[in-house]
């Protein structure tokens, strides 16, 4: 697949000026979250932050103005994505403090929980964190990102094709043979999905002017396995990071920092380093595996999350 952005692929000199414009970002704290915050920041753009942790969320905005500026237009609404609660509220506050959302990006993660947890609602931890929390947020979020003709823009992982092709609806909770890998894979599967079939729902509505992405930053080097991962999951992904198999955080944010920003993306693309296996490189479009976008598959995971958390959208 030919890049559009050349051989260089996208880089963030393609984001004219952001003034006037609001973006929200799940987990900024570190990584390539904080590497969005400071760029989309740079260009002018409002960011409001949601993080879990008061105290790193203002180390945050004080690093953030300290390499940005003390001009810089940024606040920090607590939430936490396994809890439900945390998320409702956090979404109501981020209505009284924003008139627009410009893009809704999707970026805080856990990955490898070593032994199996569940959230309040009973879901396994991955899931409830990396798609539960981030369906309600977008649910609850999208009359305003709608009313402002917005994105939302969902950051996955090459994981999606790296455990069950398929959303284990059976025991979606991983009741029976939990792996970390595996369910970390089905969470963020699950992720992707969503958002494609969010985009036949708004084509269906007719409202193709609200843009939904499917993105994932490649083999970063972040805080992601050494927060929540195993003692062998952080002793082989730091030996990874001696490898050209990956890159720094920064260039980890461009994928969704381009899904956020880049006029005219297909919806139905999938977008991410292009090199190496899809771990590093330029940055645009690539292949994404037939199974990310089984329709059948796609209507049961939709319907079942509406369910799950008690929102229905209103497309």
């Amino acid at each position: 697949m030919k890049n559009p952005f050349g051989k260089k692929g996208w880089t963030p000199e393609r984001i004219k000026d952001l003034s006037g414009k609001t973006f929200v970002i799940t987990g900024t704290t570190s990584g390539t979250g904080f590497e969005a915050a400071r760029i989309l920041l740079s260009k002018g753009a409002k960011v409001v932050m949601l993080n879990r942790n008061p105290q790193k969320a203002a180390d945050t905005i004080a690093k953030l103005k300290e390499v940005v500026g003390n001009k810089i237009d940024v606040i920090n609404i607590i939430m936490d994505l396994g809890i439900q609660d945390s998320v409702k509220k956090a979404a109501a506050e981020v209505l009284e403090q924003a008139d627009r959302i410009d893009a809704l990006m999707c970026n805080a993660a856990i990955a490898q929980t070593p032994k199996r947890k569940v959230t309040q609602e009973g879901w396994e931890l991955q899931m409830g964190v990396n798609y539960f929390g981030h369906f309600t947020l977008q649910a609850l979020l999208f009359p305003l990102i709608e009313q402002s003709k917005g994105r939302i823009v969902a950051v996955g992982s090459m994981g999606y094709n790296m455990g069950l092709k398929t959303i284990k609806f059976n025991d979606l909770n991983w009741e029976k043979d939990y792996t970390p890998n595996s369910a970390y894979s089905q969470s963020k599967l699950a992720q992707i999905m969503s958002i494609y079939e969010l985009n036949d729902r708004l084509k269906a509505a007719g409202k193709s002017d609200i843009k939904a992405y499917a993105c994932h930053p490649g083999s970063s080097r972040t805080s992601l396995i050494s927060t929540n991962g195993s003692f062998l999951m952080n002793l082989i992904f730091n030996i990874m990071k001696l490898t050209p198999l990956t890159q720094a955080a920064e260039n980890g944010a461009y994928p969704e920092l381009m899904c956020a920003t880049e006029e005219n993306l297909d919806v139905t693309g999938f977008y991410g380093p292009t090199s190496r296996g899809n771990f590093v490189g330029p940055v645009g479009p690539h292949e994404i595996k037939s199974h990310a976008k089984d329709k059948a598959v796609m209507q049961r995971l939709w319907d079942l999350s509406e369910k799950e958390t008690g929102l229905s959208w209103k497309i």
